[in-house]
């Protein structure tokens, strides 16, 4: 067993630092995952934020790695989303009751999943996620609410939320996150953590999938450093065969670009939408950042695409793909679990979309792709003169548990008030385009406010060297949740 302060002091490193200890032999594989395993026994039953532990697996793991080390984060210890990279003989939920009252075990691991295991990272346990990812907050039927480390009464954010609050926690220094509308950047927002959205095409679906939801959800992680942002997609980016696209190479490790000058950079900033209001919080928070930048020797302006005061129109159609996508997810799980599922079985969000699913024939989602492709092209043209977006995650800086529950009298209604809550990311998913949230402000009683960062399709490299000089210049390591420091 590890000493208390020995413990205290691994738990707030991040994954780039614990690996490097690692190989220096001033620690090993198995203190870090003890470490970790410790802090996931005393703090996870409160914050609820892992779903499922695997101690005896992790340790037997790190026990390899100070054996026989390979990758960048030989012997870190690491959380999976319950969502996206399955890993064989792990349980795999989806946030559903179905498939957890069904004990169900993936078969095979994604190249996703390897990806994480061949990048040395010791795989601790799973984290909990809305149902098939939802919802912007984490607060599942089948697992229950995860807590918000910085008030328990308080959302982590979704759908990445359990991974999130892991993290922000000390759990571990970094945990899995996948994004279809912003769930990296919220959960990351509102635990004052790193979330860096791919593009499109960076992170292989494969093999078992093509794309997920028509191209928008797109992989990452939650971490506390940039540096750790950019490692991880280092090491989990590649076109596999089978792929229907890639996105462009870079000409370096996304690893080398950190601390690298970005020069003056032509830097726009938007804080409101048509349709949509905005808390002074979260517009401080953009005009802070755009102060800073300024500072820094970039070039900017109150000058946004004109395309994003179209959002209001646009944003609900995510809803005509999410309703075939889980009509699909209805019948996947059916076919993992090996017997009849009905939409009954599954929450009432999810029975709704389910439900508007026959209504939407081939040529709507074909129109709706249409429509999608066409507000994509006018919002990208923006950057052919820009650098750089500077913009909300969100536009409150906090949600209260229980606050987003689904009212079944109307569906309407609560599908429209997630976007009021989220009006800023999900038009990235729509493009494609890399994105970041960064951990740059705070409310006056010291919660989190994350700033995102929107550079043009591919070019998280661009991103990479905007975030790490504004985390030199505004360093937010020392920012943890009080009752867990």
């Amino acid at each position: 067993m590890l000493e208390g302060k020995e413990v205290k002091e691994l738990n707030w490193l991040d994954a780039t630092e614990t690996a490097a200890l690692i190989a220096a032999g001033e620690i090993t594989s198995g203190h870090a995952v003890e470490a970790a395993l410790e802090r996931m026994a005393r703090i996870n039953p409160e914050l609820n934020a892992v779903i499922h532990e695997f101690p005896e697996q992790a340790r037997a793991a790190a026990a390899e790695q100070d054996r026989h080390p390979t990758g960048t984060f030989a012997g870190v210890p690491f959380l999976l989303k319950d969502i996206g990279a399955p890993v064989a003989g792990q349980p795999y939920h989806l946030g559903t009751k179905v498939l957890r009252d069904a004990g169900y075990v993936a078969p095979t691991s994604s190249y996703l999943g390897q990806r994480f295991l061949d990048a040395g990272l010791v795989v601790i346990g799973r984290t909990n996620t809305p149902e098939f990812g939802l919802m912007a907050t984490t607060e599942p039927h089948a697992w229950g609410s995860t807590r918000n480390p910085w008030d328990h009464g308080l959302s982590p954010g979704g759908s990445s939320g359990g991974s999130a609050a892991a993290v922000a926690a000390g759990i571990v220094p970094a945990a899995h996150g996948n994004d279809g509308g912003g769930s990296i950047r919220i959960p990351a927002s509102m635990n004052g953590l790193v979330g860096l959205k791919s593009s499109r095409g960076r992170v292989s679906n494969g093999p078992s999938m093509g794309e997920a939801w028509a191209g928008l959800a797109h992989e990452g992680a939650l971490t506390r450093s940039v540096r750790d942002a950019a490692a991880l997609l280092d090491g989990i980016a590649g076109y596999m065969p089978g792929d229907h696209y890639g996105a462009p190479s870079f000409r370096r490790s996304l690893s080398a670009e950190v601390g690298r000058p970005p020069g003056a950079l032509r830097v726009g900033f938007v804080h409101d939408l048509d349709g949509y209001a905005t808390h002074s919080d979260c517009i401080a928070a953009v005009s802070a950042a755009a102060r800073l930048l300024s500072g820094l020797g970039h070039h900017v302006e109150d000058t946004s695409p004109a395309a994003l005061q179209r959002s209001a129109e646009v944003l609900p159609r995510l809803y005509e793909i999410f309703a075939p996508a889980v009509a699909v997810d209805i019948e996947v799980v059916q076919a993992m679990v090996g017997r009849p599922v009905s939409a009954a079985e599954f929450e009432p969000r999810t029975q709704d979309h389910a439900r508007r699913s026959p209504g939407l024939t081939a040529a709507d989602h074909l129109k709706t792709m249409q429509t999608i492709y066409e507000f994509s092209r006018d919002l990208q043209a923006w950057w052919l003169e820009f650098d750089l977006l500077v913009a909300p995650v969100i536009a409150q800086p906090t949600l209260t548990l229980g606050s987003m529950n689904f009212d079944e009298s109307d569906p309407d209604e609560s599908h429209a008030a997630m976007l009021r809550f989220i009006p800023y990311t999900a038009q990235f998913n729509m493009t494609g385009q890399p994105a970041i949230s960064l951990p740059l402000h705070r409310t006056a009683s010291g919660l989190p406010v994350g700033v995102q960062l929107v550079a043009a399709f591919g070019r998280e490299d661009l991103l990479v060297r905007v975030a790490s000089q504004l985390e030199a210049a505004s360093p937010w390591a020392g920012c943890r949740p009080p009752a867990y420091c």
